[in-house]
C-alpha cells in the first residue's frame, strides 16, 4: 500500500461519504462554470454581431439617404419636363406640314413616346418603393442590434422589437410559414431592448425549423396580466417530445442535425429572461406545435437587473 491507499483505509464511512459528496458538488461546479463560460462566449459573439450589424446598416444608411433625396428631386424635375413636354405636344398643330412637325412625328415614333409617358412614372413608383424597402430593412437591423443602446435599459415597445425581429428573419420564415399577429394592447416595458430581441429571434426561428410540412402558421401573441408583459411564440410544427422537454433550455441540447443548431439560443434565450426577473415557459406536443411564453416585468426589478 503507498502512502494515500493507507491514508485512504483509515477513513471512516462517514468522512468517505463526506469526500464523494463534495467531489460530487466539485464536479457540478465546475460544470456550471464551463455552461457559464460557454454562454458568455456566446453572448460576446452575439454582441460583436450587433456591432457589426449595426456598423453595417449606418453605413447603407448614408448612401440610401441621399440616393432617396436625389430620387425626390428627380421626380420634381421629371415632373416639369412632362408639363414642358405637354406644351410642346400643344403646339404640334401649329407647326403642321413643316420640316420640325415631320421630325417631331418620327421622333414621337422612334421612342413611343406615349408609352413612356405611362411607363416613366411606373417605373419612378416602384424605384421609389425599393428604396423605402431597403431603408426599412437597414431601420430594422439598427433597431434589431440596438449597439446605440450601450445595454442600458430602456422603456420600449416590445412590439416594434418583434416586428423589426420579424423582418430580420423574415428569409428564415417566408418559405415555411404565415405569421398571424394577434397583439394585444401593451405598455411600453423597461429592458434591454437588443437582448430581448434576441430571444424572439430564437424562438421564431426554432418554430420555423420545427414546421416540416409544406407551409405552417406561427401566431404571435401579446398582453398583460398583473405587473407583467407576456409575448406568445406559437406554431403548428412536429412540436417537442416529453422526454425532450425538460432539457431543451440546457446549453448545448439541440435535437437538430449535426451543424444546424449549437444547442444555445435556449438556453441564453432562458438567461436573458431570468435577468429581465420574468420567466420563460413551454407547452408542446409531438404532431400538434409548440408554445412559448416570455413574461417579463414592465418596471425591471433592479435588485435582479444590477
Amino acid at each position: 500500500m503507498d502512502a494515500h491507499e493507507v491514508a485512504a483505509s483509515q477513513l471512516t464511512p462517514t468522512q468517505v461519504e463526506a469526500l464523494l459528496r463534495a467531489n460530487e458538488e466539485l464536479t457540478e461546479l465546475n460544470r456550471k462554470l464551463s455552461d457559464a463560460q460557454d454562454k458568455l462566449v456566446q453572448s460576446e459573439k452575439l454582441a460583436s454581431i450587433g456591432q457589426l450589424a449595426a456598423g453595417v446598416a449606418h453605413e447603407i444608411n448614408n448612401p440610401i439617404g441621399f440616393i432617396f433625396s436625389n430620387f425626390g428631386t428627380l421626380e420634381k424635375y421629371l415632373a416639369q419636363l412632362f408639363d414642358m413636354l405637354k406644351a410642346y405636344e400643344e403646339a404640334e398643330p401649329v407647326l403642321a406640314g413643316s420640316p420640325a412637325a415631320a421630325r417631331l412625328l418620327r421622333l414621337r415614333e422612334e421612342i413611343e413616346l406615349d408609352y413612356l409617358k405611362d411607363d416613366i412614372p411606373a417605373l419612378m413608383a416602384e424605384s421609389k418603393d425599393g428604396i423605402q424597402r431597403v431603408r426599412k430593412i437597414v431601420q430594422d437591423l439598427k433597431d434589431f442590434s440596438r449597439v446605440d443602446a450601450r445595454q442600458e435599459w430602456e422603456w420600449v415597445s416590445l412590439h416594434t422589437g418583434i416586428d423589426s425581429t420579424l423582418n430580420i428573419v423574415n428569409n428564415e420564415i417566408k418559405y415555411k410559414a404565415d405569421v398571424v399577429k394577434q397583439y394585444g394592447e401593451l405598455p411600453e416595458v423597461e429592458c434591454l431592448p437588443s437582448e430581448l430581441n434576441q430571444v424572439f429571434m430564437n424562438l421564431l426561428v426554432n418554430a420555423a425549423h420545427a414546421i416540416s410540412a409544406e407551409r405552417g402558421t406561427i401566431t404571435i401573441r401579446t398582453g398583460t396580466q398583473g405587473d407583467e408583459a407576456w409575448v406568445d411564440i406559437s406554431d403548428n410544427g412536429c412540436g417537442i417530445p416529453a422526454e425532450n422537454l425538460k432539457r431543451i433550455f440546457d446549453p448545448f441540447f439541440t435535437t437538430k442535425p449535426v451543424g444546424k443548431g449549437t444547442g444555445l439560443g435556449l438556453s441564453l434565450s432562458y438567461g436573458i429572461v431570468k435577468k429581465h426577473g420574468g420567466r420563460i415557459e413551454v407547452n408542446s406536443e409531438p404532431g400538434r406545435g409548440t408554445a412559448f411564453r416570455v413574461s417579463v416585468p414592465v418596471k425591471r426589478v433592479a435588485a435582479l437587473a444590477d
